[in-house]
């Protein structure tokens, strides 16, 4: 019994298994996590301000980790934040691959992200909008979406370097905010993919470094 155990700690050894790993280092687990990082786009973010309903607000974050957005930036105001959706304790969760910020206001975070050289995008539908199709998504670029009932606040129109409209054909002039980040990001992908952005890491090797370890104890 001794013996089997002793063998199996150090097959576990072996695989670069840490206290602090719930999963063992596999080559296999290794080379997933630096197959991913190598695509995350560090100059593409997202903004969701006051989106209260915990199923968008999830959804919103497998959009983001299926594009290879790395940072979400969170604003609640109005709205109590949907906190299971943030938590990163399930394993299914999409918000154990995706850095989330907290800010106080619309206003520092987009201090942050102005810090940070983003251009700041606001969904919304203003006489002066443009088509967001039309938007140069290879540009570092921070898209900002709000609350299901009242949209982007008016500090965040008013705040942003630009608003943006998603072009539709119906008589309904809005769609789900989770499915109008998922259009919008995957247009993002496009464009990026088309540059080649995809195809050369985005993060610096400290920076990666840091995340690739982060990953491999969650």
């Amino acid at each position: 019994m001794v013996r089997a155990r002793n063998r199996k700690n150090n097959e576990l050894s072996e695989l670069g298994a840490t206290k602090t790993s719930k999963w063992p280092r596999t080559s296999r687990r290794q080379d997933r996590i630096e197959s991913i990082l190598q695509k995350r786009q560090p100059t593409l973010t997202v903004v969701l301000e006051d989106v209260h309903d915990p199923h968008n607000a999830s959804a919103v974050l497998r959009s983001c980790d299926a594009v290879g957005v790395l940072d979400v930036h969170l604003v609640y105001v109005h709205e109590e934040p949907p906190r299971k959706s943030f938590g990163l304790s399930t394993s299914a969760s999409a918000a154990k691959w995706i850095r989330l910020h907290w800010h106080d206001s619309i206003e520092d975070c987009y201090a942050v992200l102005r810090g940070q050289g983003f251009r700041i995008a606001a969904t919304a539908l203003e006489p002066d909008s443009t088509d967001f199709y039309s938007l140069d998504l290879t540009r570092p670029t921070a898209l900002v979406f709000g609350n299901e009932m009242r949209g982007v606040t008016r500090e965040a129109i008013d705040g942003a370097d630009c608003t943006v409209y998603i072009p539709m054909q119906g008589m309904v002039e809005s769609l789900n905010i989770s499915v109008s980040c998922a259009v919008t990001l995957y247009e993002a992908m496009r464009q990026r993919h088309a540059a080649g952005m995809y195809d050369t890491p985005q993060l610096g090797e400290s920076e990666l470094a840091a995340v690739r370890e982060e990953w491999l104890r969650k």
